[in-house]
């Protein structure tokens, strides 16, 4: 069997592996030990195996993952969630299907200061789904306007999953975090005309609510001011130069750890578990770096991703067809798998067509983050599907289903806009 075959054959395993429940980072570790021990390098996978752990891991430039997960759990226990739910629904709670768009507002916001979308779906679902239902919302349309909304926190910065892709890649990070704004802001504003289309032809699904007064809302909005200055201050010092992606992270750190200990949120308690969330999310995160670095090491042995280069590069295939066959392979496997899995997974594999094709690797970045939203919210294993169903006591899984398809079509029309206008992606580099 030739190297190649062997990487494509190992490739494969590992997704079966994964889709029968095995740990990521254990279905890549195993598959890729055992890859490089059957192509013959018996003596590479004993190197690996005692260097990888360590050297996947150490560099500086991954200290911006754990200070982004620590600044996302401050944010999270800053009570920043309901603030910007009220203010948004002030605004808009009015409109027939308000509170819907004021969810997938307030997702968007807190995914710019939080970069996960799970714990998007889960902070903001404990505060909207109780107040959705209680203005007799349809549960299907509250919950599918949480689970959309909370993949916004993957693609706006800062967000983790384009932190790794940027050190898979070797991308600039602030280049990737300018670039997914204006893709970021699409997205919320297609999610909000999925949400006022549905409501226009049913309007059974969402009563309008009560007009709140200027006095009011200007009062609302003052308390919210200090998370657009913290979005400002690390995306904004990154772009000027102030900081290096690491010391942004650790600047938002910083400023989240002082609006939770401002707004009353923190205490010895609190801070234990804050420590603990960010320590357990972080060591998933290294663990699956783990894995990638044995399975990426298996890869470059048998050399598929330069073959499967030079395949495409040498054809007479359109890049746009390669890209679109490329997005298509990622929303079927958003089936199965988590987004940032996805990334860990494929993106040493296809990272080289992308150059081969000669595509822009921001862009190409922002496209294979914005398609492993899709996954998030695609049935039947999408996890976004499960985090809202466990904050809303009776919420059946087929409910959130037969809601979702909107907001699907919502991120096919975006990836089609980002594909037919590229310049949409702005670096500002």
């Amino acid at each position: 069997m030739s190297l190649p075959l062997i990487g494509l054959t190992g490739f494969i395993m590992t997704l079966v592996l994964i889709g029968l429940g095995f740990p990521v980072a254990i279905s890549m570790a195993v598959i890729g030990l055992a890859g490089i021990a059957l192509s013959g390098a018996l003596d590479q996978a004993a190197y690996v195996l005692s260097t990888a752990p360590f050297e996947s891991i150490f560099p500086y430039s991954f200290s911006v993952i754990p200070l982004f997960v620590l600044m996302g759990v401050f944010a999270a226990h800053a009570g920043l969630s309901r603030s910007l739910f009220d203010v948004i629904n002030a605004f808009v709670g009015h409109w027939r299907g308000g509170l819907a768009v004021s969810t997938v507002g307030a997702s968007a916001v807190f995914g710019a200061i939080c970069g996960s979308s799970l714990a998007t779906v889960a902070t903001i679902g404990r505060v909207a789904m109780p107040e959705m239902r209680r203005y007799d919302y349809d549960d299907s349309l509250s919950a599918a306007a949480v689970a959309a909304g909370g993949t916004l926190g993957v693609l706006i910065p800062p967000s983790i999953i384009l932190v790794i892709f940027g050190l898979l890649t070797q991308t600039s990070i602030g280049a990737l975090f300018m670039g997914a704004i204006i893709p970021g802001i699409l997205g919320t504003v297609l999610y909000a005309l999925a949400v006022m289309l549905r409501v226009r032809r049913r309007p059974s699904l969402a009563p309008a609510g009560q007009r709140v007064d200027w006095g009011r809302r200007f009062a609302l909005l003052s308390a919210v001011w200090p998370v657009v200055l913290l979005f400002g201050l690390v995306i904004g010092g990154m772009q000027l130069g102030w900081f290096s992606p690491t010391e942004a992270a650790a600047v938002g750190a910083s400023g989240a750890f002082l609006l939770a200990l401002v707004m009353g949120g923190l205490n010895r308690g609190v801070m234990r578990g804050i420590v603990r969330e960010t320590a357990a999310l972080t060591g998933m995160i290294f663990l699956i770096l783990i894995g990638a670095a044995f399975f990426n090491f298996f890869l470059e042995t048998t050399g598929l991703p330069m073959m499967l280069a030079e395949l495409i590069g040498g054809s007479d295939i359109h890049p746009t067809l390669v890209m679109i066959l490329i997005l298509l392979f990622y929303v079927v496997l958003g089936c199965f798998m988590d987004s940032m899995s996805m990334v860990l997974l494929t993106v040493p594999l296809l990272a080289p067509v992308a150059i081969a094709m000669e595509y822009d690797m921001v862009w190409f970045g922002v496209l294979v983050v914005t398609v492993a939203e899709i996954g998030l919210i695609t049935p039947p294993v999408g996890m976004n599907l499960f985090v809202v169903q466990a904050t809303a006591p009776g919420l059946k899984q087929e409910t959130v289903i037969r809601g979702i398809l909107p907001f699907i079509t919502a991120d096919v029309l975006r990836l089609a806009l980002l594909l037919i206008f590229p310049w949409l992606v702005w670096s500002g580099l």
